[in-house]
């Protein structure tokens, strides 16, 4: 098999990356299916790699993992991860016992690429900071103030510090590459104001407005509590067609139970809710949450925190309209979103959480400073130099290339980063409810007549139902158990036996009691009393939305 050409230190482009997926397809298509969900707004494939054992079953009939990656432009990390999963499931199938097993009885929906054109454009110099998905160009759609823009044609954008006696900071006295703010009460120095680069649309000769753009944040474009406040909105909600192509993948497709969205920066993993507290969410889904987090921290070394408590730094602005809201909030699928890549981290920088560090102080800036001088050179920062500004008059120009420092990681760290993340995914994925038949017992009763027994259980760490969420929602569907006769007619009993939800092992961990606990049942009985004359035949189908489908025949007579 000639495997295609796969490099894990560096981002590729729309057509490298169509390349390598149409290779890694045709390389394995016995698990791999590529297609596109929908067209983008200049017309370049939304592109789904589906993996999974056609032999084993189709694809409905399992528990379903979903991966997307690169919902805003500026992302890139993000899409070089969830090519490495597609690319490790592939390879490793056979090889890996746990890529193996999950690969024959899972289906896996991976989305590398959700943005293509806003992806296209940020990886271009000057390479564009921005997370929209080219409705409009970074900065057209904005009325008036700062429009992002390469005015000393370097190739990269990069900041200005403006000389300014009410500015915020001032050059620190060890390195006057660094910015550091300005202490209460502090006067006579020379002080700065710190923009991006850029010119001044409407400028009044005084204020620098920054508008928040209209444009393209399509993780503030799904339903569940969106808000025309939130920038990038959109118009409606799924307003933007790889937005509501990716909506239309998750509802067609009710077998998923676990998913993953990729963004960066950070090195977290975040986990809902996005607009409430943990005080205001069910208990045994917040245990659920912690504990499979728990596997992503130790393999990841990210914290798993909640996007409200511990990423939200203003509680009166949580963020609306994003995906894991929609799709925890309303379907109760286990969702949870990774920010890759922590250049803090990296830096020697301790840290716990996320915005315990704003501002940054002159220790934190100096390690950021050495070490991306040291690994990132040119492209990661670009030395300060002066420039006449159209509008500002002489400035200078220079300082931290955000998105290839902050917002991604460089390339000799780029595979380390996917590896352990895909890893946890897997994790997540194998946590998923898994319905077995575990014993048909057949017994004759005389007269042709016979009674029918199985034991059907959920073999999973979750409960077939998910969430409470799911069940509070009304969008959790029962385990159904079937009996199909050949030779042979139902006498007693209803041909189809609702048998509610069952548990997964986490009940059982959680909450633990010393008097004892009371736990939902896992597995559950269910028995037909049918009519065979002679030899006959009894097929009994265990069939779960989440967990899957289970046949086991048996002969009689």
């Amino acid at each position: 098999m000639s495997l295609p050409d796969i490099a894990f230190d560096r981002y590729y482009t729309y057509d490298e990356m169509t390349e390598r997926l149409k290779a890694l397809a045709a390389a394995y298509p016995e698990l791999a299916t590529l297609s596109s969900i929908g067209k983008s707004l200049q017309g370049r494939d939304v592109w789904l790699m589906e993996i999974g054992n056609p032999k084993t079953g189709p694809a409905l009939e399992k528990p379903g993992y979903y991966i997307d990656a690169q919902i805003h432009a500026e992302e890139h990390a993000t899409s070089a991860t969830a090519l490495y999963a597609i690319w490790h499931l592939l390879t490793q199938y056979g090889r890996d016992e746990e890529v193996t097993r999950l690969v024959d009885s899972q289906a896996f929906y991976i989305l590398p690429r959700i943005n293509p054109d806003g992806a296209e454009l940020s990886l271009q110099p000057p390479y564009y900071n921005w997370c929209g998905n080219g409705r409009f160009l970074p900065g057209f759609d904005r009325i008036e103030g700062l429009i992002p823009d390469d005015i000393d044609g370097d190739g990269f954008l990069v900041w200005m510090r403006v000389p300014d006696s009410r500015g915020e900071w001032k050059k620190s006295e060890n390195n006057p590459d660094i910015m550091v703010q300005r202490r209460p009460g502090e006067e006579g120095g020379q002080y700065y104001r710190l923009y991006p680069e850029g010119t001044i649309r409407n400028f009044d000769g005084v204020n620098v407005p920054i508008e928040k753009p209209f444009d393209g944040n399509m993780n503030r474009n799904f339903p569940t509590n969106w808000s025309p406040q939130e920038y990038g909105a959109g118009t409606h909600p799924l307003s933007e067609p790889e937005a509501a192509a990716m909506a239309k993948l998750i509802l067609d497709h009710p077998n998923i139970c676990g998913m993953c969205a990729y963004h960066t920066h950070g090195g977290i993993i975040m986990r809902p809710s996005m607009t409430k507290p943990d005080s205001a969410m069910s208990a045994a889904d917040i245990n659920l949450y912690k504990e499979i987090g728990k596997v992503g921290t130790e393999l990841t070394g990210y914290p798993t925190v909640s996007i409200y408590e511990d990423f939200t730094p203003d509680k009166t602005k949580v963020r609306r309209g994003g995906l894991m809201d929609w799709t925890y909030e309303e379907m109760g699928i286990i969702s949870f979103g990774t920010e890759l890549w922590d250049l803090e981290r990296t830096a020697g920088v301790p840290k716990e959480g996320y915005y315990n560090l704003y501002p940054r102080n002159e220790a934190v800036q100096q390690k950021v400073y050495d070490y991306v001088k040291t690994h990132m050179a040119d492209k990661g920062w670009r030395d300060w130099k002066p420039f006449d500004h159209p509008q500002l008059g002489l400035i200078e120009i220079g300082g931290m290339v955000n998105i290839w420092t902050y917002r991604n990681p460089p390339g000799f760290l780029l595979e380390e980063i996917c590896r352990t993340n895909v890893l946890f995914n897997l994790k997540h994925a194998a946590a998923a409810p898994r319905v077995k038949i575990d014993h048909v017992a057949v017994e004759p009763l005389g007269a042709g007549l016979y009674k029918i027994r199985a034991e059907i259980s959920n073999h999973g760490y979750l409960p077939t139902n998910l969430s409470s969420v799911a069940i509070a929602n009304n969008v959790a569907k029962p385990v159904i158990a079937t009996v199909e006769i050949e030779g042979g007619e139902l006498v007693m009993n209803p041909l189809r036996a609702d048998l509610g939800h069952l548990a997964g092992r986490n009940e059982r961990l959680y909450p633990w009691s010393p008097w004892g606990q009371q736990w939902s049942a896992t597995a559950k009985p269910v028995e037909w009393l049918v009519r065979i004359e002679g030899k006959g035949r009894v097929t009994v189908i265990a069939q779960s939305e989440k967990g899957g489908t289970h046949r086991v025949e048996t002969s009689i007579g």
